[in-house]
């Protein structure tokens, strides 16, 4: 029996995570604020703490004694990563770190992105770019044998517990309202940049795939989607897992969306409209990952628990979405106009 240490074990891939974990019978401690209830039943403690409280943190680590493995999932900024070398150096015999696909230069120089592509995000991007120089810093501490490391990198991750799917004006689930009301959806573009999306279920196997995994030490895997949907066929699959009847789309150019809403249409500049495309075959071969749950089936199963603990949101509480709407279709016509003139 493993003891392994969870750092948070509430979000959405500690939970997939935690489950497997104590299925193979493993000695699971978790870490965090309390504040999120977990969704997992079984033998597993909990230490409460802050971890972005570094001195303390630290020193609930050095208390807590050995880890066979630490899975650090809320390690977001670059003193975060510094603090984690101080806690668990000679105190773990393996570190895993939730890193993203976000780290990979966007637009990529080729695709499928593969762990061998440049990995410069744009500041534009603080997640993305944060990320990335945590990879630096854990793995220049690998380097030095301070910490034994891996970096996953997951792409976006849903599924039961969280409300995470996305539109073109950012989070939130009040689309799937729009879509069973027969209300027009906006895609960025002409709605044809890929975005693969993955449940959190089967990204979870890769986490657990690299604990004590000799080949995955020293190394960084994405864990992606391996449906290559355009954002259309996305919310096609979400019509579908809704029982809602094939969307009508309104295509508005990125930079325009970004001017309408630019609070709102954030991620869509920095990450939705580019090609998301991933070469998931390291992950396949060393850690055990694969695709099982299919897009619209995985989709059907977070709108339940959606629906289930009364999540789901009603579109006339998010007006400027149809602002948006109206506003761009008053410019286009004003400019059909002005040509026919």
């Amino acid at each position: 029996m493993a003891r392994i240490l969870i750092i948070g074990g509430t979000g959405i891939i500690s939970t997939g995570i935690t489950r497997l974990l104590l299925e193979r019978g493993e000695d699971v401690v978790l870490y965090n604020r309390g504040l999120r209830p977990s969704q997992v039943e079984g033998d597993y403690s909990t230490i409460t703490g802050d971890r972005k409280d570094f001195a303390n943190f630290e020193n609930q680590m050095q208390e807590a004694g050995w880890f066979d493995c630490v899975i650090d999932m809320v390690c977001y900024l670059p003193e975060e990563a510094e603090s984690a070398v101080r806690a668990f150096k000679g105190r773990t015999g393996h570190y895993i770190f939730c890193s993203t696909v976000d780290v990979y230069t966007k637009p990529a120089a080729a695709y499928p992105i593969t762990e061998a592509a440049e990995r410069l995000p744009s500041e534009k991007f603080p997640y993305a770019y944060h990320k990335a120089r945590c990879e630096e810093l854990l793995f220049a501490a690998h380097e030095r044998g301070d910490l034994v490391v891996t970096n996953i990198r997951p792409g976006h991750t849903y599924g039961e517990g969280g409300n995470n799917l996305l539109h073109a004006l950012g989070r939130g689930n009040y689309h799937l309202d729009r879509l069973r009301k027969k209300q027009p959806i906006i895609v960025h573009g002409n709605g044809t940049s890929f975005w693969p999306t993955c449940h959190r279920d089967d990204v979870s196997v890769a986490f657990v795939g690299a604990i004590g995994n000799e080949k995955a030490k020293g190394r960084g895997y994405h864990v992606a989607g391996e449906e290559w949907m355009t954002w259309e066929g996305y919310h096609q699959g979400l019509a579908e897992a809704i029982g809602a009847q094939a969307p009508e789309f309104v295509h508005i150019p990125t930079d325009i969306l970004v001017r309408m809403a630019p609070q709102e249409a954030y991620l869509t500049e920095v990450n939705f409209s580019y090609n998301n495309l991933f070469d998931n075959t390291a992950a396949r071969e060393d850690l055990g990952f694969q695709v099982t749950i299919p897009w619209v089936e995985g989709a059907r199963r977070t709108l339940q628990w959606l629906a289930d603990n009364d999540m789901l949101e009603n579109s006339e509480d998010f007006p400027l979405y149809d602002q948006v709407i109206a506003a761009w279709q008053k410019a286009v016509g004003n400019l059909t106009v002005s040509f026919k003139q």
